[in-house]
């Protein structure tokens, strides 16, 4: 049994780290033409920040993630790591829009929808375990912030 559920968190916080790593390393030369051309707002952190606080993220949601699979079953299990997925789809993408494409304008747009599908995913994960849901809020306030980050781009290179 604890072999079980030992498979569970590792499976859905490797995936998790997975899709985190994969899109770091296919923003990384976005993100370098970031870090020369582009003027950042007051209180950017240093580059070097930021992967440190996603690996950690991508942990908390992973185990939030193991946590609703071990915890529920049926059809709220299946909505709640639905809409896990479809978050993390959305998480993968906005490196992509934000450094790659540069296109800042969207990729706020696209990231207060990761904002919105967050909270939703607390929501639900806070019906199958409190627990769950608390580890989401360090990765809700982050997107927050990221939100902030990310408008300040766009309108100081307008």
């Amino acid at each position: 049994m604890k072999t079980a559920k030992a498979k569970t968190y590792v499976f859905w916080i490797v995936l998790t780290e997975l899709v985190g790593a994969a899109a770091g390393l296919l923003s990384r030369r976005g993100i370098g033409l970031y870090k020369t051309a582009v003027f950042r707002p007051a209180f950017s952190p240093p580059s070097s920040l930021f992967p440190i606080v996603w690996t950690i993220l991508y942990l908390l949601m992973g185990i939030a993630a193991a946590r609703v699979s071990l915890y529920s079953d049926g059809e709220r299990r299946r909505s709640a790591l639905r809409l896990y997925a479809v978050q993390l789809g959305v998480n993968f993408l906005w490196p992509l829009i934000f450094f790659n494409l540069q296109a800042f304008g969207p990729a706020f747009l696209w990231l207060v929808l990761l904002w919105v599908l967050i909270v939703r995913m607390l929501l639900s994960f806070r019906e199958i375990d409190r627990t769950a849901a608390a580890l989401l809020l360090p990765y809700l306030l982050w997107v927050g912030f990221a939100g902030y980050l990310n408008l300040g781009v766009w309108l100081l290179n307008r």
